[in-house]
């Protein structure tokens, strides 16, 4: 007589999966097995990165003039990999969008700058909401940087986080098209996405 069968989980258990390390990672690369402009490392995956839609790229690159505008271009970078300090790091390797430093970029020849060098780290996000407003908020927070804005164009809005607490941010904003918000780190220079995406 036929049985009833459960229905099992498609996803492999948990002991079942080994997290990445940078090292790893490296090693991967030095194989040729591995091409960090396609990847960043989060939580211990290798997640790909999507291509850029050209509203993405337009923002991106109007926000990048912007920031240096206001902090000066030696202070912002683009798409460089950041450290989560010593507990997230090893398997950690985000590539944030935008970022404002402290310290000129020159300072960091030998080392990524690390969350206590960070004033501001900026997500454009045309595609990745869930991603970016989630798992990256959750990292950022975790490791206690500072301010972290998404870039929410599918809903066309600024999302500003702030005030790291654990896994996640105490202050959480979303400013509308039409609203301006300024870095902390510069309060006298406010930006609205409309200026942005015009």
């Amino acid at each position: 007589m036929p049985a009833v069968v459960e229905v099992h989980s498609a996803q492999l258990p948990p002991e079942t999966r080994r997290k990445l390390t940078r090292v790893d990672c490296q090693a991967l690369e030095t194989a040729g097995l591995l091409d960090w402009e396609r990847f960043e490392l989060i939580d211990g995956q290798l997640i790909l990165k999507l291509s850029k839609s050209r509203l993405h790229t337009i923002v991106l690159h109007i926000l990048h003039v912007w920031l240096q505008r206001v902090f000066g271009e030696a202070y912002v970078e683009q798409e460089v990999p950041i450290d989560l300090g010593p507990r997230l790091t090893p398997t950690n390797q985000p590539e944030p969008d935008l970022l404002v430093l402290r310290r000129p970029f020159l300072d960091f020849r030998t080392e990524n700058p690390g969350p206590a060098d960070l004033l501001l780290v900026a997500e454009v996000s045309a595609t990745t909401q869930d991603y970016d407003l989630g798992a990256k908020a959750a990292l950022y927070a975790s490791a206690g940087i500072a301010e972290y804005w998404v870039l929410d164009l599918l809903d066309m809005r600024i999302v500003v986080h702030r005030n790291p607490a654990g896994d996640r941010y105490s202050s959480l904003i979303a400013y509308a098209v039409d609203e301006a918000v300024a870095p902390l780190a510069a309060p006298a220079n406010p930006i609205r996405l409309q200026d942005l995406v015009q």
